[in-house]
Formats: structure tokens, sequence, C-alpha cells
């Protein structure tokens, strides 16, 4: 079998984040929905561009932000997704491999052009979304690294990229690999509506494919169609061989057969922008259970990576995050 070099691979929606903070008319004036992603073509994302002024842009993507949170910790991860040879795609493969992650897949050269998320933030600390998938959502089965996977004690996918045919193709192929190399799956359920776009198929993943499921508690409940969260607790209980899901300042429960943990948030002075506070979450749960530790100091370790994060504007840390540990 292969040696396990790397900490956790990741395979999501290679994302450019250009961010900037805004006052409420300007969600007012664009029609946007606060606090949502909303999916948009290239003309809108062009227009929303120009009216946004001054921005900080940097890689970005749920798994793609995980992976850099890893690495952080001090951890090894590798990532598996698609950019367009252009400048974008130049920003996202520089600065995912500044921050220490492998990256090698080719990018487009031709096509739509790389994915970038536009997130604004009001003073109230709510990040809206407007997001256009360009090239990121063409991940073909030929793309997928066999050998990269091999390496990994975790595969990270994201729910996300389900609404690609050829990226499902994709994942499927991953998860193929992983069984058959000893690699552990983890998976994102991404969102509510993502979840129900495809929760017939999330069912099936969480009950015979994955061994860890990433869920909020929205789409933890979205899966399962209850209305309270300890039904859908219970319903997860056993399908997979761990379920973390956080609650935002409730903290989070972890379900590992019949042990159940809660784990409190972090206390933190004020909350800046919730942008990839569940990204990085997983980062400090994926290296936690990577380097040995029990589920409940993993969902420890998650919360405070995801406190360290909303404390600034971006879903990449400032500081080391092994200064946590």
């Amino acid at each position: 079998m292969t040696e396990k070099t790397l900490d956790v691979v990741g395979i999501g929606n290679a994302i450019v984040d250009v961010m900037t903070y805004v006052e409420e008319d300007f969600i007012t004036k664009f029609g946007l929905n606060k606090g949502t992603m909303a999916l948009v073509d290239e003309a809108r994302v062009e227009q929303l561009y120009r009216a946004m002024g001054a921005c900080a842009e940097s890689s970005g993507g749920s798994v793609a932000n995980t992976l850099a949170g890893i690495a952080s910790f001090g951890g090894t991860a590798g990532f598996i997704g698609k950019v367009r040879d252009d400048a974008f795609g130049r920003v996202f493969s520089h600065d995912l491999r500044g921050a220490g992650v492998e990256f090698g897949t080719p990018p487009a050269t031709d096509g739509l052009g790389t994915a970038r998320s536009l997130i604004v933030v009001t003073p109230d600390a709510q990040r809206t979304m407007n997001t256009f998938l360009g090239v990121a959502a063409e991940i073909y089965s030929y793309d997928i690294d066999r050998e990269l996977i091999a390496r990994a004690k975790v595969l990270m996918l994201e729910g996300y990229l389900w609404d690609s045919l050829e990226a499902r193709a994709g994942l499927n192929k991953a998860i193929k690999i992983a069984k058959e190399s000893g690699t552990k799956v983890a998976f994102s359920l991404s969102d509510p509506f993502c979840v129900d776009r495809h929760r017939k198929d999330f069912l099936a993943l969480v009950e015979g494919q994955l061994d860890i499921v990433f869920a909020n508690e929205a789409e933890i409940m979205s899966l399962y169609e209850v209305k309270d969260f300890r039904s859908a607790v219970e319903k997860v209980r056993g399908r997979c061989e761990i379920a973390a899901i956080t609650r935002s300042e409730k903290g989070s429960v972890v379900v590992t057969g019949d042990n159940e943990y809660a784990v409190p948030a972090e206390k933190i002075p004020e909350i800046v922008d919730s942008t990839g506070a569940g990204d990085l979450y997983a980062s400090g749960f994926l290296y936690g259970l990577t380097h040995g530790m029990e589920p409940a100091a993993c969902a420890a370790l998650g919360s405070k990576a995801a406190g360290s994060i909303i404390q600034h504007l971006g879903a990449r840390p400032l500081k080391p995050l092994k200064n946590l540990l």
C-alpha cells in the first residue's frame, strides 16, 4: 500500500475569493439576498465586481480553505481542482501553493474563466456571496490523481461539486480509489439547498461510502427532512463512522456510533466576518483526527480554528493555526 505522506487531499471548486466591506444599501441596490450564496453568470459577476471598489483577492473555495487551514496547523495537504490559465487562475494557484498545499492539476487553456466568489460583508458581519463557477466545475475523471489520493490519510470532498455531472463522475472515481487505498473519505454537505437538490444521492453516500460527514445544523436537518436537531442526530447515528455537526454559537456535536460529544464554541470578543467558519472547523477537526486525537478533542480544535477565522476578514488564517495547539 502507498505510504501515507499527506494528512488530507481535497477535491473542490477552485475559486478566487474577492472580498470587501459594504454598507446595507449595496445589498438593496443590487437586489442581493443577504447572508446567502447565489450562483451567477459571467455578466452578473462583472457588474458586481465593478461596483465593489477596492477588494482583497485570494484563493478560496470550501475545500481549498480547509486544506490551507490544515497546512497552517503544520499538517500536509494536497488539492485537486480546475482553474483557467488566466489572471485569477494564477492568483489561486500562487496563493494555495504559498499556503503550503500541493496543487498540480493542469489549468484549462480554453472555455470559461477561473471561478470567482464575490463576497460582501455588511456591518453586522453577515457575508453575502455571488459566485461564478466558471471552469471550476469542469473536473473530469482524468483530472483525478490516483497517486495523490493514495498518499492521503483522508480524502475531503464537497457537496457543491455534485451539481456538475462531470465532477460527480470524478468524485465517484476518487471515492473508489480511496477505498482501494485505505484512505478515509470525508464529505461536506456544503449548503441546505445543495442537500435539497441531491438528497437521494447524499443519503446513499452517507449510508455506504463516507467515513466522515461535515454538516451544519440546517444541512443535517435538510438531509433527513426533519424539523428538530435531535431527530437529525438520531437519524445520522451509525450511518457513518463520524458525523461532525456545527451549530454556530452553540458549538458542535460529534456523533460516533453509540457515543456523542457536545463541544462548546470558542468565546470571542467580536465577529468580524463569518466567511470560512465551517471550512476552518473542518481544518481543525481533520488535523486532529489525522494526528491521533479523540473526536471531542478534534471538535475542540475545530472550534478554536473557526473562532480564530471569524475575527478578521477572509477565510484564510492571518497567523499560523499551529499556535492554537
